[in-house]
């Protein structure tokens, strides 16, 4: 198998139940209160280890309660912490409300995420030397993904960016990822395009491929997932199953596509495994506490 390095964030997660997640300016009664592990970067290198994926992750923490607990729980799964540092600042924080239709809201205090710059990354490149394939999201410094990216690509990895949350991106970040992960909402931002149809979703995607990336999946929620490159596009459709919370489903899906990569499996083999992983992640609550393990999905029956 091949190792996976994640460059990303580190959160834990506030959770609140709540019946309708409040308009501006109202106040709303809510139910369970949860702190839960999190972070996109931390969730998706949860999610490969614990589908058996050999994992680096880079990325920091505060010197608090909040960080020590984010590194004990990737320890307990099994990712390397190696790179992961203190520092004297609070640990990234989300503040997450899940309605009853199992629809989330989500502000996130980066916190230490954004002490992770160039330098950081210069500091900690064993951890992309040691890994074959390297995947980063958007909740660390846009500069230090750029620089990631860039110097992933000089030592020869594959890329992987799971652009959330979606911010417009210059070209210098896209020229150098590999595989894109968006869902609609993300591609429509990155592109320009305005997204309706499939049709809309297949020129937004040309539009990412002529700036650079080499091919996208492109997340449709509960419709599916939708591959595209310079020469063909296939759909996969998703598991139906009763969702309970989506809190985390496009950082499952994101890193199962990338431990089925490492165990070189192809595109529609790697969709479809993801597939799996994304529909038994939301019907669990929480963002860590709801990742499959491989034994999960190996007994999985859509």
């Amino acid at each position: 198998m091949k190792n996976i390095c994640v460059i990303g964030s580190l959160n834990m997660d506030l959770v609140v139940k709540v019946d309708n997640r409040p308009k501006g300016g109202q106040t709303v009664i809510g139910g369970d209160f949860k702190e839960v592990p999190g972070g996109k970067g931390a969730n998706q290198a949860v999610a490969m280890a614990r589908l058996g994926g050999n994992v680096n992750m880079i990325g920091k923490v505060g010197k608090d309660g909040f960080g020590e607990t984010l590194l004990n729980a990737l320890k307990d799964d099994n990712v390397n912490t190696k790179y992961i540092d203190k520092e004297d600042i609070a640990t990234g924080v989300a503040m997450i409300t899940v309605d009853k239709n199992a629809e989330n809201s989500i502000v996130v205090a980066p916190g230490a995420n954004y002490k992770v710059d160039n330098e950081y990354i210069d500091s900690n490149i064993e951890g992309i030397e040691n890994s074959d394939i390297v995947v980063l999201q958007l909740e660390t410094p846009l500069e230090t993904i750029k620089y990631a990216l860039k110097r992933s690509k000089e030592l020869g990895k594959y890329t992987i960016l799971n652009p959330a949350p979606a911010v417009k991106l210059e070209d210098d970040i896209i020229v150098n990822v590999d595989l894109l992960t968006p869902n609609e909402t993300e591609l429509e931002i990155l592109s320009g395009v305005e997204i309706e149809t499939e049709d809309d979703i297949q020129k937004a995607a040309q539009v990412m491929i002529d700036k650079g990336v080499k091919e996208l999946i492109v997340t449709l929620g509960s419709k599916g997932s939708l591959y595209i490159n310079k020469e063909k596009s296939m759909f996969k459709k998703a598991y139906k199953v009763n969702a309970v919370d989506t809190t985390a489903a496009g950082d499952s899906y994101t890193g199962a596509l990338a431990v089925a990569f490492a165990n070189n499996k192809n595109v529609e083999e790697a969709m479809d495994f993801a597939s799996k992983v994304g529909a038994l992640s939301v019907q669990k609550e929480g963002a860590q506490s709801s990742l499959p393990t491989l034994n999960d999905v190996e007994n999985f029956r859509g």
